[in-house]
Order: C-alpha cells, then sequence, then structure tokens
C-alpha cells in the first residue's frame, strides 16, 4: 500500500519490464555473436573449397596446356594453396631437411632458369619453368622437389647448403606493418603486427561506375568520374602518409596499383569485397597465400 501510495510500485513494474528488455536484448545479442561466428566459419570453410577448386582447374589447365607442347608426359605431384596453419607446417619441414654439405638446394628465379637449376632437376626443368617466379627446393636425393610462390618474395639467388635456406617472412605477416587496400571507390588500411590487426580505418566514395543514357555525354561522364577517382586516390594517399609502421603493402585494383608502387614494399591485385573492415581481411588473406608445385 505504501509503494502505491509513493508510486513505487509503478517504477518496480518499469524497472521490472526495462530488465526483461535488457535480458531481451543481451540474448539478442548473444544470438548474433553465436550467428556471426558461424558465419565466419562457413565462409572460411567455402574459402577452402573455393581454393581446392581453384587448384584443380589450374591443374587440368595446365594439363591442357602441356598436352599442347612438346613437355605433355610431364605433370606437376600436385598444386596447393598454403596459408595459415598449413603454410607453418610445410615451412616446418622444410626448415628440418638435414642434408650432406651442399646437397640441399634453394635459389629464387624470377626469369629464365639458371644452369645450376636445369642441372638439378633435369628432365624436369620445364616443370619448373612454369611454375617460377618462385622459391625453388630440392635435394640431392630427389626427396624434396618443388616451387613456392610466396607474397613476399626475396631478390633472385641460388645457393647448395646442408638446409635448405629461406625466411619465414617471406611466406608470411611477421613484424609491425601497414596493409592498404585501394579500388576506385573504396580504401581500407590497417596496422599489424604479425597477424594481429591492431587497427583498422577505411572509407567509401561516391565514384560513378554506369553511364546512363541522356543526360550527361559519355565524354563528360567518364571526365567526372576520373576526377571522383583522382579525388579518392588523394584521400587515400594521405591515409597512407599517416600510418605508423614504416613497411607498407598495397593491395586492390590492378589498374590503381601503379599509383602507390613507390611507397610500397608491395604490391598485389586482388579481389576483395565488401565494406572496408571485411575488404581489408579478404585482401589479408588473398596477400599472404603462398603456391605450392609439387615436382
Amino acid at each position: 500500500m505504501l509503494d502505491e501510495l509513493l508510486g513505487r510500485a509503478e517504477l518496480k513494474e518499469r524497472i521490472d519490464a526495462l530488465e526483461e528488455e535488457k535480458h531481451h536484448l543481451e540474448r539478442q545479442r548473444d544470438a548474433e555473436k553465436e550467428r556471426r561466428a558461424e558465419a565466419v566459419t562457413e565462409r572460411q570453410q567455402a574459402e577452402e573449397r573455393v581454393n581446392r577448386l581453384e587448384d584443380r582447374i589450374e591443374e587440368l589447365e595446365d594439363r591442357v596446356e602441356r598436352l599442347r607442347g612438346d613437355d605433355g608426359d610431364l605433370d606437376f605431384r600436385g598444386v596447393e594453396t598454403l596459408r595459415g596453419k598449413r603454410l607453418d607446417a610445410v615451412l616446418s619441414r622444410l626448415g628440418s631437411v638435414e642434408a650432406e654439405p651442399e646437397g640441399a638446394l634453394t635459389a629464387m628465379v624470377d626469369g629464365n632458369l639458371p644452369g645450376t637449376i636445369r642441372e638439378a632437376f633435369d628432365d624436369h626443368a620445364p616443370l619448373v619453368s612454369r611454375a617460377v617466379p618462385g622459391v625453388v627446393v630440392t635435394d640431392d636425393a630427389g626427396l624434396v622437389s618443388g616451387v613456392l610462390v610466396p607474397p613476399n618474395p626475396p631478390e633472385p639467388f641460388v645457393t647448395w647448403d646442408d638446409s635448405f635456406e629461406f625466411e619465414t617472412d617471406w611466406f608470411r605477416p611477421e613484424g609491425k606493418f601497414s596493409l592498404a587496400l585501394v579500388r576506385s571507390d573504396l580504401f581500407a588500411i590497417g596496422e599489424y603486427d604479425g597477424r594481429d590487426r591492431r587497427s583498422v580505418s577505411g572509407f567509401e566514395s561516391d565514384v560513378k561506375s554506369d553511364h546512363s543514357k541522356g543526360g550527361f555525354s559519355q565524354g563528360r561522364f567518364e571526365r567526372r568520374r576520373d576526377a571522383q577517382i583522382d579525388e579518392h586516390l588523394k584521400r587515400c594517399r594521405e591515409e597512407i602518409e599517416n600510418r605508423d609502421a614504416e613497411r607498407l603493402y598495397v593491395v586492390g585494383q590492378r589498374t590503381l596499383l601503379p599509383e602507390f608502387r613507390k611507397q610500397a614494399r608491395l604490391t598485389k591485385p586482388v579481389d576483395a569485397t565488401g565494406d572496408p573492415e571485411d575488404a581489408l581481411e579478404d585482401a589479408f588473406r588473398e596477400l599472404w597465400t603462398t603456391r605450392l608445385y609439387r615436382i
């Protein structure tokens, strides 16, 4: 009775209703977190299936090319896309190989095969030619034989030693660096320490993509679109100049990458979609991918 006289009953009812609404929202939040986690898992599984299909397509295309050429009887023992734990396992296995002095060959080849490589692979040298540019490895017993195409390749070299000579940062992200994604309508940049992203920012620009009939002529439309892209790229460069990390990788639309080659340690065309944060995540995975050709 006293609660009713003082208006407390109505307040308590309101508090109870708000508590129930809060619990309802918390349940919604938890359900959304679970849904997003499941979506991420499904997306990663789908990407792995796509990678396997792409590997198979590449093998079949390569076989078609061989059948058209003189080395139709040669075939890769396999082609695989490596990233994450699978990449770590392969690099660890290569690092554990021990051979006699000058029994393990490691080389970075980005053009014609040196005579040393041709001699080491003999009849299978044409396969190496098709796989490079990449890091070539083999041993004098023929137990290890392949080419890895790293995202961050070193300068060309050839060396024989008692183990394979390679740096892990040719293949996977290490240390502090910035990764920028540039498309004509989108920009994103992240600061990383290895595989851990420390920050991310980005924006989208209103750049016309289609010319509708009527209104602007095609020429005027293209000039206006070019001006919009120029303004977009100016903003991109300003954001890149404000980065913290010294090392910079720029990926994205092939036609725009030349604008950033002087600033970037590495540029690479990638097909990353979505909003800036999601697109940057896609670009990171696509950049840090190694192709393995077993010979």
